[in-house]
Order: structure tokens, then sequence, then C-alpha cells
């Protein structure tokens, strides 16, 4: 018996249907903190846009105890988070069904659900200062004692149209008098499994260069106006030049985009974030300084992994 009137509590638990077809079933490694140190992966459920969300929840008391409630409620959640805001999830996705009536549970009750064609406009995400879940989410409301919740996530990733009208990135830059190069990409647009490749050209070189790499950077924004906040932060890195160019020399790149964790671009995700990518060209001379050139790139899904 419980003397302050808070009575048993319920264990909430949840799953996902299997499909008929188990090969088709599709899921994702997930990165979270690992408990000893480091990063550790989940393996979660992958859905996209427009796809049934199926399951079961499974609601346990104690052994010999009854808990009332007045409803058990089951939500297909679609939330952004900001940095500046943490706690205070936005809402772009919220599907409910009433899973059980007011009453009682007593041992292992197991409601299943389902939400079909549910549209999910945007990818999961989990940034800097901004965060895009998706969640099912089981809510008991205890006659006495408050609510027991459970989440359920998973993430969400769609296949975009490929853009059209990719033409080739050809630049010249330089330091008068000192450096002045030549770089050309074929196209600015690549699918996350694609490649970039280039040339970049010497065309004049009176500064003794010892190494050349080029980086892909993601710049995350969050806010509007004047209260727009900038974060970037370096996804891959690739050497292009060790040793010293000399003037006329080209040097190739080609570099794999698939081993890398990146995103599509996100213009304006539910007016809260962008997400770009930028091609870096970094120099750096024999007394470690350093030279940047960036150039903006378009990354999109064009399949599901």
């Amino acid at each position: 018996m419980d003397f302050f009137g808070l009575g048993p509590t319920v264990t909430v638990g949840a799953t996902f249907a299997e499909p008929s077809d188990a090969s088709s079933t599709r899921t994702v490694s997930v990165k979270s903190d690992a408990s000893s140190g480091g990063v550790a992966t989940t393996p979660t459920r992958l859905y996209t846009t427009g796809d049934t969300i199926a399951g079961a929840i499974t609601l346990t008391t104690p052994p010999g105890s009854k808990v009332d409630h007045l409803g058990v409620k089951v939500e297909v959640l679609g939330q952004i988070e900001m940095g500046f805001d943490r706690g205070h999830a936005w809402d772009f996705v919220a599907l409910a069904r009433e899973a059980r009536p007011a009453g009682d549970l007593i041992g292992v009750t197991e409601i299943p659900f389902v939400f079909k064609d549910v549209e999910m406009p945007h990818e999961s995400y989990e940034g800097i200062n901004a965060r895009c879940r998706y969640v099912v989410r089981t809510t008991v409301t205890r006659t006495y004692g408050g609510t027991v919740t459970h989440d359920l996530p998973f993430v969400v990733r769609n296949v975009s149209v490929p853009p059209e009208n990719d033409a080739a990135i050809k630049m010249e830059v330089g330091i008068e008098d000192c450096l002045h190069i030549e770089f050309e990409y074929a196209k600015a647009k690549y699918h996350l499994r694609d490649c970039v490749v280039g040339k970049i050209h010497f065309l004049l070189v009176r500064i003794k260069i010892k190494h050349m790499e080029l980086e892909i950077r993601r710049r995350e924004s969050t806010g509007a106006g004047a209260n727009t906040y900038n974060e970037s932060e370096t996804v891959a890195k690739f050497e292009v030049m060790d040793g010293a160019p000399v003037k006329g020399e080209t040097a190739p790149v080609r570099l794999f985009l698939s081993p890398y964790d990146l995103t599509p671009t996100y213009k304006n995700v539910a007016n809260r974030f962008n997400v770009k990518y930028y091609l870096n060209l970094v120099l750096v001379d024999e007394e470690d300084r350093r030279y940047f050139k960036q150039q903006e790139i378009f990354l999109y899904r064009d399949a599901l992994e």
C-alpha cells in the first residue's frame, strides 16, 4: 500500500511492427553517448515520409497490483529543439490515438497502434544548436500519481528529386604578386554517395606552400535577421598535396563523400534552421600561415541506406 496515494507504478514499453517481408525492414545506426566514454551506436528504425508507422505498446504492472488510470494515449511526434531553448520542443507533426479509455491495468497488457501514411516532411537531424527528431510517445495518465511516458525514437530520411542545371565551378583566386591559382570542380550539386572531382591549377607561386587540403565544412544557421547564429564544423578532410607546388602544376581532386557523416542541404527547416555545406580549400605555407577559399555546394539524398 502507498500511504501517499501514489499507488503502484506501471512500466511502459513499445516496439515497432515487423513487416511481412523481414528483408524490407530498414534500420540505421544512430550515435549516442556511451556510458563508459566515447560514442556508441544504436540500431534505430528508419522511415520515410508517407510510411505507415505501426507497432505495439506493452503496459506492465507489479505482480498482484492494479493501476487505475484515466486513459492511455499514443502519439507520433515530429519535434524541433533549439540549443537556446533545450527542453522546449516545437511539434510540427502531432498525431494522437486513444489506446485505452479510463479503467485499470493488471499484469501485462499489449495494445497495437497504427498510424497510416504519415507525412514527415523534415529529416531527422542532430546538430550543434538544432535538433529534429521523431518519436512514438505513450502516455499513461494515472488516477493517482501523475503521468508515465515512454518515447520510442525513430529516424526519418527522405529521397530528393535530383536538382537540375548543375554547372561546373571554375574560379581564380590568389594573393597579388604572390599566389595565383585556378580551381575547378565538375559540378556544384552532389548526392551523398557521390564523388567530388576537380583540378587545381597553379598559375603563380611565389610563396613556399608545404601542404594543401580540401575540407567539407557544415554551417548550421539558427534564428533569423539580426539574431541569426552560425556554427561551423569540419566533417571531412582530404589531402590534395604534400609539398611545394610550382608554376604550371596541376593537382587533381577526387573526394568520395560516402565515408563521411553528411546530411542533405536543409533550407529553412520549419522556419527554425538551415544547414549548408562548403568545399574549403586550405593552403599552409612554411611559416604555418593558412590561406582559405570556400565554395558552397548543394547536397541531396538520392536513395535510402
